[in-house]
């Protein structure tokens, strides 16, 4: 698509913000130029990439693991929109399209578009642990409701 906005409007570039937490394998997309269908186990090997640098950059200790699931949660707020390329009906996905429920290809996919906190906080268990009793999560930006 921004080929296209190059051509037709001579424009040098194209600005991509949301985008890129929705689909951060976007630019590679337009270098390509064609749209990648990103399974749940590769994106659940991206989170874990994110949990190993969060881990170097926060540490490993208590406070350092927390830190980085707030960060990891507050990313998930604005991944779970992303739908899989197999699943759409019409190529490509809009930012602002607010799909109906569905169920991805695998459980792990279904688990990734769910838009309840308390499902993204079971996808930071799986790459970062159990998180502590008493632990709550409230996003602090809108972007994560549909509604």
């Amino acid at each position: 698509e921004s080929s296209g906005i190059n051509a037709e409007y001579g424009a040098d570039g194209v600005m991509n913000g949301r985008g890129a937490l929705i689909k951060p394998w976007i630019f590679q997309e337009i270098q390509e130029q064609r749209h990648i269908d990103i399974t749940s186990g590769e994106r659940l090997e991206m989170l874990r990439r994110f949990r190993d640098y969060g881990l170097e950059h926060w540490g490993s200790d208590t406070a350092g693991v927390e830190k980085c699931r707030h960060f990891l949660l507050e990313w998930l707020s604005f991944l779970y929109r992303y739908i899989p390329v197999g699943l759409l009906e019409v190529l490509p996905q809009r930012i602002n399209e607010r799909p109906p429920s569905y169920f991805g290809r695998d459980d792990l996919e279904t688990l990734m578009c769910s838009p309840r906190s308390d499902d993204w906080i079971r996808i930071t268990e799986m790459v970062l642990g159990k998180v502590p009793d008493e632990f709550n999560f409230v996003p602090k930006h809108v972007a994560n409701s549909y509604s």
